[in-house]
């Protein structure tokens, strides 16, 4: 893992004139080099997808689908390999990078199979006014142009293909950029793409730095940005061209609220577990992991000791050692800033259960309740191991409580009363419930994004070739319908 990796311009490997280091967050060492692409490649990047935009719109489906069932295959093939590649760069405990590795590859057939099915047309009789005798109305839909996707560190491999896999089974050209400090899981995606027959030009992968974005981002040629990243960058791209498609999957403060109907042991024990796993995978650095427990008064006795018992069994460490379930943060800068985070709010009052400790990069699985509601752990995302833990009065104080937030991305409810679900579904914020789990759960075929500042449109496969493409109605006339 310590060569010097080139990058992928219009399909073929390219190196710049600079590189840059890539370095694990866990110890320091040296993971791998990257190439930096110069101006005038970049520049022939975008020419490139711009140039084969309507010959790849008119690609065979078989030939996307081919191309995506490879990737899909390749990385399946490679799994072990890449898992280790994530955690290296990223920090990440091998065994959640498995899960992730195992996730792209349905990510990329999930595209292939939409990509044999998608945009099949859809037939509209015009007759059923007088003006419209012997017309008849064909939608289909076609890519609006090339996409820019923009992906962050935190799943480098996966969010990357959420990018690819949908852009490429749309027939829309695009140009990634993956995140600075976990380039190499997305520049994999490149070795396995060089492989298919896909025309030049029509991906290109390129390890851009973050202030040479603006002007990819203001370029006329590239009509649609695919963003995931903080809120405050993604709607200053999105105010800062007013007149392209943006797609923005940002932040979250993840709720799980534990009614009182849940009230067995069985279900305390499964709650408080899945909630210490899914506040501290991926080190919390994940925009739907639970940061915000709101439990019913008359189960917060029995649910805290619970919930901290399992949030003190996370097992931390070692990113490469599969028994490790906590590894650092992305950098120290990152871990530096959720310890000040949860020093303000101890000193405006919180109570620590556990945790609280910084250790370079690292930060301990931590449980706080009494959190005053001004302080930025409540207000803000804090994407670590930080677990605040909320007491209310029924139903109606959860749901409110949830809503009282300016991110709505997903929440969970622990019930096992349909009608509540139901009305969880009509009541909360958020753009996905999940009941009697945490919300923490995505399926990555399902369509997956927010509501207030957590973002604007939808990803999940076929969703994100929907806002990637636009509808195009053929009238025909003259026919004996």
């Amino acid at each position: 893992m310590t060569s010097t990796h080139a990058f992928w311009l219009a399909g073929r490997q390219a190196t710049g004139e600079t590189t840059f280091d890539v370095t694990s967050p866990w110890d320091g060492r040296h993971v791998g080099t990257v190439g930096v692409p110069t101006e005038a490649q970049v520049e022939e990047a975008v020419a490139a997808a711009y140039a084969v935009r309507d010959e790849f719109a008119a690609t065979p489906a078989h030939v996307r689908a081919a191309a995506l069932d490879h990737v899909s295959k390749r990385l399946a093939e490679r799994g072990e390999e890449i898992a280790q590649l994530i955690s290296a760069e990223n920090g990440k405990p091998v065994k959640w990078a498995r899960g992730e590795v195992g996730r792209a590859v349905s990510v990329f057939r999930f595209a292939a199979e939409e990509a044999r099915r998608f945009n099949g047309g859809e037939a509209q009789r015009l007759d059923t006014d007088l003006g419209g005798q012997g017309r008849l109305a064909l939608t289909r839909r076609f890519p609006k142009g090339v996409v820019l996707g923009i992906a962050p560190f935190n799943f480098p491999l996966n969010l990357c293909a959420h990018k690819v896999a949908p852009a490429l089974a749309a027939g829309a050209p695009i140009i990634l950029k993956p995140a600075p400090a976990t380039p190499l899981s997305g520049l994999v995606i490149g070795e396995l793409l060089a492989e298919t027959e896909l025309p030049a030009g029509s991906w290109s992968i390129l390890p851009v730095p973050n202030d040479r974005m603006p002007a990819l981002v203001q370029d006329e040629r590239l009509p649609v940005i695919s963003f995931t990243g903080s809120d405050k960058v993604g709607y200053a791209i999105m105010e800062s061209v007013p007149h392209k498609h943006c797609t923005l999957e940002l932040g979250g403060n993840g709720a799980a609220v534990v009614l009182a109907d849940y009230a067995g042991d069985e279900d305390l024990d499964w709650a408080a577990n899945r909630m210490a796993t899914f506040s501290n995978y991926q080190g919390g650095q994940s925009c739907i992991s639970v940061q915000r427990v709101i439990v019913d008064a008359s189960l917060y006795d029995r649910l805290l000791p619970r919930l901290v018992a399992a949030v003190e069994a996370q097992v931390t460490g070692d990113p490469s050692d599969a028994a490790t379930d906590v590894g650092p943060l992305v950098s120290e800068d990152a871990a530096r800033r959720v310890e000040s985070w949860v020093d303000e709010a101890v000193s405006a009052g919180a109570t620590l259960l556990t945790g609280g400790k910084r250790d370079g990069a690292a930060y301990a699985p931590t449980v706080l309740t009494d959190v005053p509601a001004g302080v930025t752990l409540s207000c803000e995302e804090v994407f670590g191991p930080v677990l605040t833990v909320q007491k209310v009065n029924g139903e109606a104080e959860a749901f409110a409580a949830v809503n009282d937030s300016k991110y709505g991305l997903q929440a969970g409810v622990f019930t096992h009363d349909l009608q509540v679900a139901f009305r969880a579904h009509r009541a909360l914020e958020v753009g996905g419930v999940v009941i009697g789990d945490v919300p923490s759960y995505r399926a990555d075929q399902m369509p997956y994004g927010g509501a207030k500042r957590s973002g604007v449109g939808r990803e999940g496969v076929k969703f994100a070739m929907e806002d990637y493409t636009y509808e195009r109605v053929l009238v025909l006339t003259g026919l004996a319908l």
